[in-house]
């Protein structure tokens, strides 16, 4: 998943980036309001992080810009701001669920994993593909009943290949969810990170699960479903 933080504040911006990367999450930041418009508009985010207080423009106008220009991620603001009327003024202005600061950092990934799950792929928490089991709440993966071992990045590309079970998923679509604005389309990092999740996933089981779908993508598929 790829997540857009809007906060002016460098601290809390690190902060946030940080302990969202650490959950599996690809981060992209934006300092003011004119960059999250323009980083919305050139990549594709599965949910934003808004702060009300920014150097340009309020968040409020923020959300209405993005929605007004179509953008239907789920958007989670943040603000000190507290009041009845600034909370109903963040959710009218199109907001999806609205954050008094300070707060708990489990809170905004409970909060997130809400919105997320409102999706239609997400809908169900546990993934579940022949002996393969996908847990997002908590981030455990076992086939055959084994737990599988995976690094936060190798975790982030299952999920979203597992979402999107069944479905030939290509690079690009894969770069923009699972990495941020630091990955070099022209590196094979990709490519990689698909050889050691086939590993750890295929390796000693009589049936494969991850297969490569030369020229298209990757699939996350039974072999019978896969088409000729």
């Amino acid at each position: 998943m790829r997540i857009l933080v809007v906060e002016d504040e460098p601290d809390a911006g690190r902060y946030l980036a940080k302990g969202l990367r650490q959950h599996a999450y690809a981060v992209d930041t934006a300092e003011d309001g004119g960059s999250a418009a323009y980083k919305a508009g050139i990549n594709t985010y599965d949910l934003v992080i808004l702060d009300v207080m920014l150097p340009d423009a309020d968040g409020f106008a923020v959300c209405r810009e993005l929605r007004a220009a179509g953008h239907q991620m789920p958007i989670l603001m943040l603000t000190a701001r507290g009041d009845v009327t600034d909370r109903v003024e963040g959710l009218n202005s199109g907001a999806d669920d609205y954050l008094t600061k300070p707060f708990e950092f489990s809170e905004l990934i409970a909060r997130m994993k809400a919105l997320l799950r409102r999706q239609p792929q997400l809908v169900d928490p546990v993934i579940r593909l022949a002996d393969l089991v996908v847990d997002t709440h908590h981030r455990r993966v076992t086939r055959g009943g084994k737990p599988i071992a995976l690094t936060t990045r190798e975790y982030a590309l299952l999920e979203y290949l597992a979402s999107r079970r069944g479905a030939v998923t290509g690079r690009a679509e894969i770069s923009e969810h699972v990495w941020d604005e630091t990955y070099d389309p022209a590196s094979n990092l990709i490519d990689v990170y698909i050889q050691r999740l086939r590993q750890k996933l295929d390796y000693g089981y009589g049936v494969r699960l991850l297969h490569t779908r030369r020229g298209e993508g990757y699939q996350l598929a039974l072999e019978d479903s896969i088409y000729a």
